[in-house]
Formats: C-alpha cells, structure tokens, sequence
C-alpha cells in the first residue's frame, strides 16, 4: 500500500469510530495515525477480545445487518480516492495472470488451472457485463465471521485493511453458510436488520458467487505476491504444495457450476 492508502484507511476506520460504530480504529499520536519507525511503518492500535459472533443466532444476524448498513450509510457519502476497487480484471485477471506468469502453480497443474480459469473468467464476464449500475460505495471488503468479535453483547468490527470500493452485498454474504434454506433463512435475518437502517438492492443477490469466486482467484494471487516473505512461508506452510493446487482447482470447478446454476436464495 502506499502511504496515501494507508492513511484513506485509518481515516474511514476514524470516522466510522466518531459516529459510535464499533470498530477498533488506530490511535492518533501527535495528530497522525501513521508513523515512522526504524524504517517501517507503524500504526498503533487497542487491543480487543472476543469470539466469532453465533451466527445461528437471528438476533445475532439482525445485528451484524444494522451494523453494516451503518457503515454504508458512512460509506456511500463518498468514494475512496487512493484505494482499489474490485473488478474483474483486478480481481479476476490480475490473479489469474499473475499466478501464471510467475509459475507459481505446480507444473503438472497449470494447464488445468489456465484452461479452468479462462472458462470461468468468460463465465464472469457475462455476469458482470449484467450486473453493470450498481451503486459502489466504501465497503470494509474482508467482513468474515473472523473480523467480527463479540463480547458478550458488543461486536467489534476489526482489519479494515482490505477496504475498498465496491457493492454493498460484498459485507454481506461472507456471514452466510449451510445450504440454500439455511442462506436463505440467515439472510432474511440479516437483511431484516440491514433494512431498519438503508435500503438493500435486492437483485445484487446475484453478485454473491460472482464474487465469491473472485475472492478465491485474489486469495491464491495474494498469498503468491507475498510469498518470498518468511512470515508467510510460515504462517501458510500449505501453499506451495500440490495438494493446495488439487484443491483450488477442484473449488473454481464447484464455483463454475455455481455461476451456472447459483443457490435460489429468497428472502
């Protein structure tokens, strides 16, 4: 990240924190939140506790709704400057490209992965040209059942480093699981909160494996970019196996069929 992106990021986690939304912002020190240390940049933030939220919990649910329409309502008042977006070509492409002209994938599977990868970027492509017009605004991006803690009846929203510019449904399907009833039924209960503060554009429900297929493609390419540092090497040992290759092969085809044929999830 550039400086610039680093600071549009702490400045959206500070403002969100001064309307009394829960989320653990950086400390200001000496009118900045940013600093310099030795060489590396530092920022400085609380320490909280907590657990995954129950998400089998329907107040639960109705809270994680309200309180990321909050944060929409924030977001939609103007759009980032210095952050990414999510697109396909960033996303999509860029991950794709990147993974096989640095011969990060195994040589026994590349082909597999290249041919795969092309049938579902074509799939995407038809969605998205589709799926052109909807409102972006700022959006946390990596709002996962992991960057929500719950302490006793207060959540805490933390990681705002992924934020970006995109629809509002990407803050949104990460917290559903089971099978098409179960999302179903838990998606009521969020949108059933979400909507006691901002309208939700139903028909961006056909985003979700979209981009949920986008996020596994950026996951591989993320994890390659920063495969030289020592830290990730250790904290993802897995990644340069070939099984971890077998396995996100297998999960583009599943998300292929899932393009073709997506959960019928009603509300």
């Amino acid at each position: 990240w550039s400086n610039a992106a680093i600071v549009e990021e702490h400045d959206y986690a500070c403002e969100l924190a001064a309307l009394d939304l829960p989320i653990v912002p950086p400390r200001v020190h000496g009118g900045a939140t940013l600093h310099d240390y030795a060489g590396h940049r530092l920022a400085i933030f609380d320490c909280v506790g907590g657990h995954w939220p129950a998400l089998d919990s329907d107040e639960t649910l109705k809270q994680l709704g309200r309180l990321v329409a909050r944060m929409h309502l924030a977001g939609a008042q103007r759009p980032f400057a210095e952050r990414n977006s999510i697109s396909l070509e960033s996303h999509g492409y860029d991950a794709r490209d990147y993974l096989l002209d640095n011969e990060i994938i195994p040589e026994s599977l590349e082909e597999a992965y290249a041919t795969l990868a092309d049938d579902v970027l074509e799939r995407l492509d038809e969605q998205f040209d589709d799926a052109a017009g909807f409102a972006q605004l700022r959006i946390h991006n990596d709002l996962h059942p992991g960057n929500v803690l719950e302490d006793g009846e207060r959540l805490h929203v933390v990681d705002t480093d992924d934020v970006a510019n995109g629809v509002a449904v990407q803050d949104l399907w990460m917290f559903l699981s089971g099978d098409e009833h179960e999302q179903s039924a838990q998606l009521s209960s969020l949108l059933e909160g979400y909507e006691s503060f901002r309208n939700f554009d139903v028909s961006e429900l056909r985003l979700i494996e979209p981009l949920r297929t986008l996020r596994l493609m950026h996951y591989a390419a993320w994890l390659a970019r920063r495969w030289a540092d020592p830290a990730f090497q250790q904290a993802f040992p897995w990644f340069d196996s070939v099984r971890y290759w077998n396995e996100h092969i297998l999960s583009l085809r599943e998300q292929l069929a899932l393009l073709d044929d997506p959960p019928n999830l009603s509300i």
